[in-house]
C-alpha cells in the first residue's frame, strides 16, 4: 500500500536560530494550541446557528492567526452556496471540503459539509493544515472518513479506577455525575472531535451490571449531552448476565424470550434518556465473563439478541472476538478464529465483530489477526490498544503509529493486494457498517495520557481511524508541529525519536516474534521464567517454549498449525523459517539457538544484539531530547527527560533479566564483548511490584 502523505511544510518552516522564550506548559492543551495573542481576531462567519457550527466558529477564532484569510462555515443546504456549484456528493454525513471561493463579492476560505458535523471536522482540518505550514492560498481540501465508527473504548470502572490505565483515575467522576459536569468533559470531547473520533464507550469491557441501572443511565446521559454537539455518541459495555443480576431472571440464555424482552425494555429505557445512544459493547465468555456459551448458545445467538433490542433505535452491537478457553488450549492464538470463522454470515446486520489487531493480546508485536479477510460476510471492527499495557506503561516513549500501520498495511492473502485496512474500512467486502476501536490511554492526569508523548498515540489513532492509509511518520510530524510549535529542529528531532521508539521497545522486551514475556498480573517488567500459574496460557513459558535445544512456538503443521488459519500466500510465507519475516520468526517457529539468521549470526547472537540495540536507542533518545532543552518549555521537557531516564533504567532491566533467564536455559555464553547482566537470575526473580498501576480487579 502507498501510504498517503499529509501536508506538513517542514521545509517551508524557517529554522529558528534564536530560541524563543518557552512559556510554561503542562500538557493540558494537547495538540490544540491557541493562536498567539493579538488584539485583532481572525474573521470567521457561519451560515447557520446550530450548536455544532457555533463550536466550529469558536475553534477557528481560538486557533488561527488574525492574519489568516477570512473563513465562512456552512452546510451544503445553505442558500448562499447554491451559485458556487460545489460537489458535496460522496462526502457523506461527516466529510468536508475546504476551498478558496468568492462569496458575496469577497474572497474567503469556505469550510462546508453536508452536515454541521462535517463543517466542524473541516474547521479542525483547516486549523491543522495552516498550523503545520500548509498554504492558505488557493486552498482546496476534501476528505471524508473511510471508517464509519471511530470509537474509544474506556476500560474505566465505576469506582474510578482504570484497568490498564496509566494516567491516573478515570476521567468520569461517576460519584458527582449527573449533577456536576466537569469542564474537562467538554475539553475531552473537543480533543476527540479535532481528530475525527465520533464515539466513546464509557465503561470497562469487564462490565458491572450496575452501569445499566437508572442512576448510571442518567450519568451516561449527562455525558452524552456534553458530547453531542461535538459529534460524539456514547456507548456502554454490558454484562451479559445483567438480566439475572438486575432483572431477577433465572437465566441469561439469549434464546429465552424473557431474556430478550428484558434487554428490549432496557434498551428502550436507555434511548428515552439518550436518544442518540450508540449501542452496546460486549465481552462474553472470555476471562471469566459470562456469555451465551454458558447456555450452549453461540456468539451469534448472543449478539443478535442484543442487536434486536437496539435495532429500532438505530443502535449497533460491538461483539468482541477476544476469547480463549479455560482448559489447556492447543494454541491460544487459534481460538478466536476457531470460534468465530464458522459463524461468518450468521450475525445480524447491525453487529460488528470486534477483533484485536493480533491473535493474542496487544503484544509489542504480533502478526495480524487471521480473522481479517476470513469472514467476508461479517463486518469486522479492528481493536487497537492505545494505552501501553505491554509497551512500558506511561513512562516509556513508544509511538504506536508504526504498530497501527504495520497491521493495517498487512496483506491478508485472501484477495490480490487486499490489506487489513481494506477489510476494516469496508473496501474489500463492501460493508457499510465499519469501525475501528482504540482502548483509551486517557485519565485524570493533567496531561491526559500520563506524558506528552502518549498524547501522540491518541492523536495517531484518531487520524488513522479517519483514514487508515495515512503515513505514521507524517502523522508524527503533524503532531509534533501542533504540540511543540513550528521549530524545524524540534519537529525533525521529535519525529526521528518517535519513529524508532516502538521498535526499541520490541527489541528490549523480546524481539524476533517473542511475546507475552511480562511479569504476572500487573504486566510490569520482565517475567519470562513464570511457569506456575493455574492456566497454562497465562504463563510466559507457554509462549516462548525455550529449552536447551531452542526457542519459539511451533505454529507450523508440525506444531499447532496456526499458520493454517491464514490465507494461502500468507500461510506459505509463515510456514518456513526462511520465508517468515525475522520480526515474526519465533512466533511461528521453534528453532535451535544455533539457527543462522539472514545476516549470518546465530539466533542467540542476534537476539542478544536486539536487546542491546533497544537499550542503545533509548540512550540515544535521551541525548536527542537533551539537545532540545532550550527549545521546549521547562515543564514538559523535564518530565519527558525524567521518563526517558526511567525508560533507560527499565530497558536495561528488561535486557539483563531476560538474558539471565535465557542463559539459564540454553547454557550458552554471551557473545564476545557483550556486557553481562548486572545481577544473577535469582535477584531478578525476587523483584515484586504488588502495587503497580492499572491492574485488573
Amino acid at each position: 500500500m502507498n501510504r498517503v502523505r499529509i501536508w506538513l511544510g517542514a521545509l517551508s518552516i524557517p529554522l529558528m536560530t534564536v530560541p524563543l522564550p518557552a512559556s510554561a506548559e503542562d500538557g493540558y492543551a494537547l495538540w490544540l494550541k491557541p493562536a498567539a495573542s493579538s488584539v485583532r481576531q481572525m474573521k470567521a462567519n457561519r451560515l447557520g446557528d446550530s450548536a455544532t457550527l457555533m463550536l466550529a466558529e469558536r475553534e477557528l477564532r481560538h486557533a488561527l492567526s488574525p492574519d489568516a484569510p477570512p473563513v465562512v462555515l456552512a452546510t451544503a443546504s445553505s442558500p448562499s452556496l447554491k451559485m458556487l456549484g460545489l460537489k458535496f456528493k460522496g462526502l457523506g454525513d461527516e466529510g468536508y471540503l475546504i476551498r478558496s471561493v468568492t462569496l458575496d463579492g469577497r474572497k474567503v476560505i469556505l469550510v462546508a459539509g453536508n452536515s454541521d458535523r462535517g463543517a466542524l471536522y473541516g474547521a479542525f482540518a483547516l486549523i491543522r493544515h495552516l498550523n503545520t505550514g500548509g498554504p492558505a492560498e488557493s486552498i482546496d481540501l476534501r476528505s471524508s472518513p473511510k471508517v464509519k465508527l471511530r470509537v474509544l473504548n474506556h476500560w474505566d470502572n465505576l469506582d474510578g479506577s482504570v484497568e490498564r490505565g496509566y494516567a491516573g483515575q478515570s476521567l468520569w467522576d461517576w460519584w458527582t455525575l449527573p449533577d456536576f459536569r466537569d469542564p474537562r468533559y467538554t475539553d475531552y470531547a473537543r480533543a476527540n472531535a479535532s481528530i475525527g473520533i465520533n464515539g466513546t464507550v464509557l465503561n470497562n469491557v469487564n462490565a458491572k451490571a450496575d452501569s445499566l441501572t437508572a442512576p448510571y443511565i442518567a450519568k451516561a446521559a449527562a455525558l452524552a449531552d456534553i458530547f453531542r454537539p461535538w459529534g460524539i455518541r456514547v456507548y456502554l459495555s454490558v454484562r451479559f448476565s445483567a438480566p439475572i443480576e438486575l432483572g431477577g431472571l433465572k437465566t441469561a440464555d439469549p434464546r429465552d424470550p424473557a431474556v430478550a424482552a428484558w434487554w428490549r425494555a432496557k434498551a428502550d429505557e436507555i434511548y428515552r434518556a439518550i436518544p442518540d445512544f450508540g449501542g452496546f459493547l460486549v465481552k462474553a465468555n472470555s476471562e471469566g465473563q459470562p456469555g451465551p456459551r454458558d447456555y450452549g448458545a453461540s456468539h451469534a445467538d448472543g449478539a443478535n439478541m442484543l442487536a434486536a433490542a437496539v435495532r429500532d433505535h438505530g443502535g449497533i452491537v460491538m461483539w468482541r472476538a477476544f476469547v480463549y478457553a479455560e482448559t489447556d488450549p492447543e494454541d491460544r492464538a487459534k481460538q478466536a478464529y476457531s470460534e468465530f470463522k464458522p459463524l461468518d454470515g450468521k450475525f445480524a446486520d447491525n453487529v460488528l465483530v470486534q477483533v484485536k489487531n493480533g491473535a493474542i493480546d496487544f503484544q509489542p508485536r504480533e502478526p495480524f489477526h487471521p480473522l481479517f479477510g476470513a469472514m467476508p460476510r461479517t463486518p469486522l471492527m479492528i481493536e487497537f490498544q492505545i494505552t501501553k499495557e505491554y509497551l512500558g506503561f506511561a513512562t516509556h516513549l513508544a509511538y504506536l503509529g508504526p504498530l497501527f500501520t504495520e497491521v493495517l498495511d498487512a496483506r491478508t492473502g485472501h484477495r490480490p493486494g487486499e490489506t487489513v485496512a481494506d477489510v476494516v474500512d469496508g473496501k474489500a467486502e463492501h460493508h457499510k457498517l465499519t469501525g475501528m476501536a482504540g482502548v483509551a490511554n486517557i485519565g485524570r492526569d493533567r496531561d491526559w495520557s500520563g506524558s506528552t508523548f502518549n498524547q501522540a498515540n491518541w492523536y495517531a489513532f484518531g487520524r488513522l481511524a479517519w483514514d487508515p492509509d495515512l503515513s505514521a511518520e507524517a502523522i508524527a510530524r503533524a503532531w509534533a508541529a501542533q504540540t511543540f510549535g513550528p521549530d524545524r529542529q524540534v519537529i525533525d528531532t521529535v519525529t526521528t525519536m518517535m519513529m524508532g521508539s516502538r521498535e526499541a521497545v520490541v527489541d528490549y522486551t523480546g524481539a524476533l516474534g517473542l511475546a507475552h514475556l511480562m511479569a504476572t498480573g500487573h504486566h510490569y517488567g520482565p517475567g519470562p521464567w513464570v511457569s506456575e500459574l493455574a492456566r497454562p496460557e497465562w504463563n510466559p513459558v507457554y509462549y516462548h517454549r525455550a529449552d536447551a535445544a531452542g526457542i519459539g512456538f511451533d505454529r507450523t503443521e508440525s506444531g499447532s498449525n496456526a499458520v493454517g488459519q491464514y490465507a494461502g500466500p500468507v500461510a506459505r510465507t509463515f510456514a518456513k523459517p526462511g520465508t517468515t519475516p525475522e520480526s515474526m520468526l519465533l512466533w511461528f517457529h521453534h528453532l535451535p539457538w544455533t539457527y543462522r539468521v539472514a545476516d549470518g549470526r546465530s539466533l542467540w547472537e542476534d537476539l542478544v544484539a536486539h536487546y542491546d540495540r533497544g537499550v542503545a536507542y533509548v540512550a540515544n533518545m535521551q541525548k536527542q531530547w537533551g539537545g532540545l532543552r532550550d527549545k521546549i518549555d521547562a515543564e514538559r521537557w523535564q518530565k519527558t527527560a525524567t521518563y526517558l531516564a526511567i525508560q533507560n533504567r527499565e530497558a536495561q532491566w528488561w535486557r539483563d533479566a531476560s538474558l539471565a533467564y535465557w542463559m539459564s536455559v540454553n547454557h550458552l555464553p554471551l557473545p564476545a564483548g557483550v556486557r553481562p547482566p548486572e545481577h544473577d537470575l535469582a535477584w531478578y526473580k525476587a523483584q515484586q511490584y504488588p502495587h503497580a498501576p492499572g491492574q485488573a480487579h
